[in-house]
């Protein structure tokens, strides 16, 4: 069994790179979409965060504008959701498994995996396209960015990097020659 995981920072490219590799036919797990089921069941956030409540169920609008102004807020809500992505990814067993994890380093988590790729895109590709696709100020935005760690720092600790600066043809490119490396 092979668990290799995909890190980028916010709007890098990992939705991209994930499709590339689902329609080469490999297994592909997303550790937000995990985060977000974790999320719409944990009592304790909802314990943490009540303002964030609405008719029962976290608004994730509401729980974004209160944890990306406040470190320790935001500290507080990974340490619920890491725990249990942690015993998400231990259920994993494909022979060869790729899970998008965005926050691998923040949550020291890269002891489970076997290889790091990294996504890597500029800053200011990263702003526009979260302004974008978010609907973001780009105020906001920045402040989303800015509660990541610093990219250099994460590619240090990666295997390969994928650099998402230019076209789809060149990301698919250079997906499928990390995959030639690894498979």
């Amino acid at each position: 069994m092979l668990k290799i995981a995909l890190v980028g920072n916010i709007a890098s490219g990992k939705t991209t790179v994930e499709n590339i590799l689902k329609n080469n036919g490999f297994a592909v797990y997303d550790t937000d979409e995990m985060a977000h089921e974790i999320l719409d069941k944990s009592e304790l956030a909802k314990k943490e965060f009540p303002s964030s409540v609405i008719n029962g169920k976290i608004d994730r609008k509401i729980l974004a504008g209160i944890v990306f102004s406040n470190p320790d807020k935001l500290k507080l809500l990974e340490s619920i959701i890491h725990t249990e992505v942690k015993k998400e990814i231990s259920k994993i067993s494909d022979k060869i498994a790729f899970v998008s994890i965005p926050q691998l380093f923040e949550a020291n988590m890269q002891s489970l995996f076997d290889k790091i790729i990294f996504i890597s895109a500029s800053e200011e590709t990263r702003l526009k396209r979260l302004m974008s696709r978010n609907n973001l100020s780009r105020e906001d935005a920045v402040k989303r960015i800015n509660a990541q760690m610093n990219e250099a720092e994460k590619i240090k600790e990666s295997d390969f990097v994928i650099y998402n600066n230019g076209t789809q043809k060149e990301l698919e490119t250079q997906v499928l020659s990390i995959l030639s490396n690894i498979c």
